[in-house]
């Protein structure tokens, strides 16, 4: 298994501007990296400290949900997504999206199930790639 470490909280949000101002100014993280999803209905907003990531802010999916309901995903940071992934498959779990996702800025992703029915992500950081 290739888990490196938590790599951060995915939080669903109404508003993304709102959101980063809360986690900035009260909170006092610093904003990372933000950008449109590739699919072009959800917009991301990752912040942290010391250029770690810890939350990942989500703009367009349900905003609806009950207080109790906001944390979208748990990601963790993997080596390897695609050997990863492979594994998960021999094991019989079951994905959220079937393949892997990549976004803007080169990192890669993938969803699945815990046992649940909880989202967990796989992720691997663009910097791990040498292209």
């Amino acid at each position: 298994m290739a888990i490196q470490k938590l790599e951060h909280i995915g939080v669903q949000v109404r508003n993304i501007e709102a959101s980063k101002g809360f986690y900035q100014g009260m909170i006092g993280l610093e904003l990372l990296d933000e950008f449109d999803h590739p699919d072009g209905d959800k917009k991301l907003a990752f912040l942290g400290f010391n250029g770690e990531i810890l939350v990942e802010l989500i703009e367009g999916y349900d905003s609806d949900l009950p207080t109790e309901g906001k944390v979208h995903h748990i990601a963790f940071t993997v080596k390897n997504i695609e050997q990863e992934r492979s594994r998960l498959h021999d094991l019989g779990v079951t994905f959220i999206d079937e393949g892997i996702n990549t976004l803007p800025n080169g990192a890669k992703y993938l969803f699945f199930a815990g046992p649940d029915g909880e989202w967990l992500e796989f992720y691997e950081p663009a910097s791990n790639y040498s292209k």
